[in-house]
């Protein structure tokens, strides 16, 4: 397995026609994670994995319940419910209501999800995911985002999920191969409602390239667009702040890392 990181959706609050929102594979090393599921992943996943039971996984990881991020996630345990029953639990590291979401969603018995999912709180302390060693952070939206980080000894990923300006940004992505980074930037939508919102609770592509300059991030990966967004502009925007390289996610992106 090499170690790549592959962008299954990259849109934020709901897909573009023919696109999908936030769903990512990070391979390394011989483990495969997870890092959200959201509309219209599910069978891009299963088509990576060239499994329709999900089999190839070694955990998931979820950086909050909006179903942008994990609705996506549902489907995944039919899959393997049905389609691999017996199978060891898979570890899910995610923000509580997350499970809960699930759990409602199998009208509030979590029997058959126990034995699917082995659920982790975040934001926690260190977990050890294969090589990699997972930390995380709060981070601020509108209802409780973990953005994380997985080091193995030679490789760092970082990743957001969503969240306003903070300067937990610049820890969480301190000298990473590749920094994750939501790039909403509804700034450029001029119909789109104006958030009151204090502290601001989305990034705007600039604000996402200072962050990552202030991190040292060796390589900035903007995602979750806004639907109609540019992302050529977001771009240019992000290279105001950051003078490093600039990826800009499209679902089916793949990203060869080190290692």
């Amino acid at each position: 397995m090499t170690s790549r990181l592959v962008v299954l959706g990259s849109c934020g609050a709901w897909p573009e026609p023919g696109g999908a929102c936030s769903g990512y594979v990070l391979e390394h090393r011989g483990y495969r994670i997870l890092l959200d599921l959201g509309y219209e992943t599910l069978s891009r996943l299963l088509q990576l994995l060239d499994s329709t039971a999900g089999d190839g996984l070694d955990a998931v990881v979820v950086s909050h319940h909006h179903p942008d991020h994990m609705v996506d996630l549902h489907g995944l345990f039919r899959a393997r419910w049905f389609g691999h029953r017996g199978a060891s639990p898979l570890p899910l590291y995610a923000t509580p209501k997350v499970y809960e979401t699930l759990v409602a969603l199998e009208d509030d018995d979590d029997t058959e999800l126990r034995q699917v999912f082995d659920a982790h709180p975040l934001p926690a302390g260190a977990y050890q995911l294969g090589p990699f060693q997972l930390t995380s952070v709060s981070l601020p939206h509108f209802v409780p985002n973990a953005g994380v980080r997985l080091s193995a000894p030679d490789l760092t990923v970082a990743y957001t999920g969503d969240t306003g300006p903070h300067r937990a940004l610049v820890e969480l992505g301190r000298d990473a191969d590749l920094y994750v980074m939501e790039a909403t930037a509804r700034d450029q939508q001029a119909s789109a409602p104006r958030s009151t919102a204090v502290p601001r609770l989305h990034l705007r592509a600039s604000e996402a390239g200072q962050a990552a300059d202030q991190a040292r991030a060796r390589r900035l990966l903007l995602t979750h667009f806004w639907p109609g967004n540019d992302r050529r502009q977001s771009a240019e925007a992000a290279a105001g702040a950051y003078g490093g390289e600039i990826l800009v996610a499209h679902d089916g992106l793949e990203i060869a890392l080190p290692g």
